[in-house]
This record gives C-alpha cells, structure tokens and sequence, in this order.
C-alpha cells in the first residue's frame, strides 16, 4: 500500500511539474546515463536552472538527441 502512494505521489508531482513546463529530474538522469554516459549530468540545481532558460529563452529551446 504504502509503495503504491509512494508511485502515485512521484507520478502527480512528475505531472504538476510537466503542466507547468518543468522537466522530471529522475527522467533527465535516466536520459543522460542511457544516451550521454561520457557526460557529467548536471545536479538538480544546474538542470532546474537551464530548464527556465530553455523555456523563457527561445535561443536556448531544443532537445539534445
């Protein structure tokens, strides 16, 4: 029971956040190991803070793959 809140909480935070054009961290990480492995992935500071620029700055829009 308590694994099943724990799932839902992380999927309607996960969707609050996409509603509002936040990007999922735990999903950036997953991303990053699986295609950009060479790379240091940014901490959650770092990805929050490039995650605003992409979306004010349409200079800085587009996806990495």
């Amino acid at each position: 029971m308590f694994d099943q809140l724990k799932t839902f909480y992380r999927l309607l935070k996960q969707t609050l956040r996409l509603m509002i054009g936040i990007p999922d961290y735990q999903v950036y990480l997953e991303h990053s190991k699986t295609h950009h492995p060479e790379l240091r992935p940014m901490n959650e500071e770092e990805f929050f803070r490039n995650s605003q620029a992409r979306r004010y700055d349409s200079s800085k829009a587009g996806r990495c793959c």
